[in-house]
Order: structure tokens, then sequence, then C-alpha cells
């Protein structure tokens, strides 16, 4: 059953301390949600404003991107200041408005902190960037060049070339994982972590319910600062990536085990608010599983952490089967939050959807599927439009990445257009003034108001979808256990709550039959559209991208 917007609605779990065990998030990127004064550039007071949009959904919580003060370096993701709105976005009276009306409509509200690095422009950096013998001249990483000048160690930055930074004025290099204007801070330090948790307690103190975690495995380096090794690939010169940063194997400049004794502090802080959460990012190229097994077990680090391993391009049933089992083997007592697009990767609509394909179809089954999956999930804004990947010129980029490495990398500005929300209005009911980035005319046909008068939506598909995912507890907390299928077919059991539910996804275009077990017993079709699906004897017959649910007797 969904709910219209600006509905109130009851949700049962919200003081329950495990609601986010299951739960679903949707993640608002505020600059392209929505824009209330004019300027091009979306505000929390418009957030607040389509909080009913996201309740209609059936969601549990919002996740909001970074609205602390920055100099926009990388759009919010250097902050200068962790206990202020920048301007851009309104004040923290603003915030406080929003977080109520979340709570009225029964959304928790989870908050992107970002901890590994601040801005270049942050007081602590300006302090510690000045001299050598002040009080925050360890907050930072610091090292002396080699005896020829260059910097200390061969580490890359993930946004291009080295991850070292001459200071004149230190006259020492700092470490900056991303770009220069991010410099990296000292987990080594204990003064440090304790001024970051400070910030935490603060939005804590204001009634966030959780937290996501940037770059949740950059938090700590090498003590040594040894060289990275270079990827046996990179030496056979089969690498084939477009990226310096992907030919090193990253052992000692992120995902070291000290990282672990910060979270378990952080988790402490966390624990003593009650029903809180967290959910870490982790990019840890061909370990991230482990990773994310190693951070969320034992109930005392994060709550629950997300990996790239489904923002790719693989769409197959071997490979999310192949991610779903690693987990489930890895960490048998930890969580995952599975996404398939966010506000860093090309829309999954776009990745997936083969030439001359239905992208419709592909944003119908992405969603069933991600619904399905065990561990909480997460949306990103627009992708209940079906939103595609905008094509942008060089010269509306605002994406440092994309402005650097044009046309190889064309950045991530393309996900991050802003909402449609009314096909006829100007910007599609964005701004009335000229937006940060363009509203394509694609896009403007998908708005919101467009999709909600039709029955067969994308949009009124998720909100079905969700509102099934939300009626059986299997689907957001139960077991999951893989049946063996032929071709391009996944299905799986999920059990718990006192039911038992298959679910089958038919990744080929081309029709598909599966002969069921015979141990599943009775079937009885869950109907969330299961469109084309027929059960014929033992076995299931599914059309191209299609899903089916059933009730196992």
């Amino acid at each position: 059953m969904t709910t219209q917007q600006g509905v109130e609605r009851t949700v049962s779990n919200q003081d329950n301390a495990d609601w986010w065990r299951g739960c679903a998030i949707y993640q608002i990127y505020p600059r392209s949600f929505q824009d209330t004064s004019g300027d091009g550039s979306g505000d929390l007071r418009g957030v607040t404003s389509r909080l009913g949009h996201v309740a209609s959904l059936g969601v549990d919580a919002i996740w909001l991107s970074p609205f602390f003060k920055s100099p926009m370096a990388d759009m919010g993701y250097d902050v200068s200041d962790y206990e202020a709105v920048d301007p851009m976005f309104g004040t923290l009276e603003d915030f406080d408005t929003l977080v109520a009306e979340a709570h009225r409509l029964g959304l928790k509200v989870i908050i992107d902190q970002v901890l590994a690095h601040t801005s270049d422009k942050h007081p602590w950096f300006v302090e510690s960037r000045a001299g050598r013998d002040n009080g925050k001249t360890g907050w930072y990483v610091w090292a002396d060049p080699k005896p020829d000048g260059t910097a200390p160690n061969n580490w890359l930055s993930v946004f291009g070339g080295p991850a070292w930074e001459w200071d004149a004025t230190r006259r020492q290099y700092y470490l900056h994982n991303f770009l220069a204007a991010q410099p990296a801070l000292n987990f080594h330090n204990p003064d440090l972590q304790d001024a970051l948790l400070s910030t935490v307690r603060f939005w804590l103190d204001r009634g966030v319910d959780g937290f996501r975690l940037d770059t949740v495995n950059y938090y700590v380096q090498d003590r040594w600062l040894r060289d990275n090794p270079p990827l046996p690939s990179s030496i056979e010169g089969t690498n084939g990536q477009n990226s310096t940063y992907l030919f090193q194997e990253h052992l000692f400049d992120k995902t070291q085990p000290e990282n672990l004794d910060f979270l378990k502090r952080f988790r402490s802080v966390l624990n003593g608010y009650g029903a809180r959460t967290s959910v870490g990012e982790i990019g840890d190229e061909g370990r991230s599983l482990q990773t994310l097994a190693a951070y969320t077990s034992g109930g005392d680090k994060l709550h629950m952490s997300y990996t790239f391993d489904l923002l790719g391009q693989q769409f197959s049933a071997a490979h999310v089967r192949g991610c779903v089992e690693a987990f489930e083997a890895q960490a048998p007592d930890g969580w995952v939050c599975w996404a398939f697009s966010n506000h860093d990767v090309v829309r999954h609509v776009s990745r997936w959807t083969r030439p001359g394909g239905d992208a419709d179809a592909v944003a119908k089954f992405s969603i069933e599927l991600l619904a399905c999956l065990r561990g909480s999930i997460c949306l990103y804004e627009g992708e209940e439009l079906g939103l595609q990947e905008a094509e942008l010129r060089y010269e509306d980029l605002r994406d440092p990445v994309g402005i650097r490495f044009w046309p190889g990398n064309k950045g991530r500005d393309g996900c991050r257009t802003p909402m449609v929300w009314e096909a006829d209005a100007a910007n599609a009911g964005f701004s009335t003034g000229k937006p940060w980035l363009p509203v394509p005319d694609a896009q403007r046909a998908r708005a919101v108001d467009v999709q909600a008068a039709a029955i067969n939506s994308v949009l009124n598909h998720y909100r079905a979808v969700l509102a099934i995912r939300k009626a059986h507890p299997a689907l957001v907390a139960g077991s999951i256990r893989f049946l063996e299928t032929e071709g391009d077919m996944l299905a799986f059991v999920r059990e718990g709550g006192g039911e038992r539910l298959l679910c089958a996804f038919n990744f080929a275009e081309g029709d598909a039959s599966w002969t069921l077990p015979a141990d599943l017993g009775s079937i009885e079709a869950i109907d969330f559209a299961g469109y084309g699906a027929a059960l014929q004897g033992g076995t299931l017959h599914l059309p191209g991208l299609r899903a089916f649910i059933g009730q196992l007797g």
C-alpha cells in the first residue's frame, strides 16, 4: 500500500534500534534536488518541500550528501567547517526544520560525514601548514621530501597524479588522496580523532539518525609511508586502465588495521545516542567485500557498508550471485547496503541497457532485484524516474574530474543533473533561475508529475515494489539461499518472519524457462506485476528482463 505525496505515515520500526537492518534509503544530492532561492542551486528548504515525494516511495530514510560550509572544490566533499551549513544551502535552522519534517513523515535522516580529509581552507589546515610547532602540526599527513626533493613515496591520487603536494611555507609535502584542495587528516593523532568525534556529536545532538561515512577505508595510512607495489597486470602491460591510480596495489595508503580502532570509537559514540546507524563507503579494489566484512562484523564498528561491486558495468546473474555469496561467506554477522547508482557513477539504467534495449524494462527489473536482495538498499534521486546519464557539453561541466580528464573521463556531472518535477515548468520545476547544471529535455519528459499519472510508469513501479518489500519480513531481514539455474537466470529463497519467498530473475533479453527444484513445494505468485511470468507444472517461464516472486508453502 503506497501513500500519496505529503501524507504523514507511521513506520512500525521507527523506534527500533535495528531499524536500519533491511531499510530502504533514498540519497538526496541537495544541490540538484530543489532550489527555492532562484540562484540555480538546490537548498535545504527545497529538500524539505519535496520530502512528501520521498515518503510516497515507501523508503525508510534519506541520505543527504554534504551541505556543510565548503569552498566547493569537490562539490562539498571539501569541508571547511564541520558544524556549519554552507550559505548556498541555507542555515542551521533550515536543517533543523528539515529534520523535523522528515521525522513527521516517518523518515530517518542520515548525513554525509567526510572525515578522511578537509578543505585546505579549513582552519585546522591553515594552522597546520603555518609551521611545525603549533597545536595542529600533527593533524594532517605531512612528510619531508626525499633527498632529491621528490615526493616521500609513490602514492597516487584517485583524481590523477601524485598524492603529494609541496607546501612552500612548511617546506614539506602533504598527502591528498583526492584533490590537492583536500588534505588528508592524520588519524594516528588522538587529538584529531577527538575533534572529529566532537563534530559527530554536534549533529547527533541536532537529531540526525545516522551517518554515511565517505571513503571510510581511507582514514589511516601506513605509519612508515611505504611504497605501494604495482599490480602484476601493470607490469605485464595488460592493465588497460585509463586511471593511473588503478596501476597500483594499494597496500599502504588505505585500509590499514588501525582504521578498525577508530571505527570502534565512532560506534561507541553512536551507541550513546540510542537508535542511530552508520553506513560506510568502501573503495578497495580487489578486496572490497573482505574489507566490508571486517568493518561490519562483531557489532562494534560500522552498522553496514557498501562497495562498488554492483556499481559497475557488470550486469549478469553470475556477477550478482558472486557478490552476494562472497559477502555472505565472509561476513555472516555483518550487514551490507546494496546500491546500483549514486552521485559518483554513471546511472545504472545507462550502464545496463544494451544498445537498442528497453531502458524502462531495465529500470523496473533493477528495482525488483534490489528490493529482493538481503541487506539494506539505497536508491539515488531520479532513479525512481528511470533517469539515464545526461550527455553534457564540456563547457557545462562543474566536476573537477571531468574538466581535467575530458574526454577520456567525462566526470560525474552526468548523474548529478537537477531533479525533474514538472514537465511543463521552467527548468522542470527545479529552479526559477539558471540551473547549476543543465536540465536535459529527455529527462524533462520523465518528470514526477508525468509519471505519477501513468499507472505503468517507472515511478509507480518503484512504489509498488518497495511496498512489497516492506510488507514481507523475509525480504527485509530474512536469510538468502541461492538455487541452481541455467543461462542468465538468478534464483534464491528468502526466509524469515514465518515466510519463505522464491525470487527469480531473467537477466537475458529473450524468454527463459527454469525447472523448479522439487523440494520447493507449492508456490503462490505475489503480484508486483509479475507481468508475463507463468508457472506451468514444475516450470517457471520468464520473459526477458522480468522477475517473479512467489510465496512458498
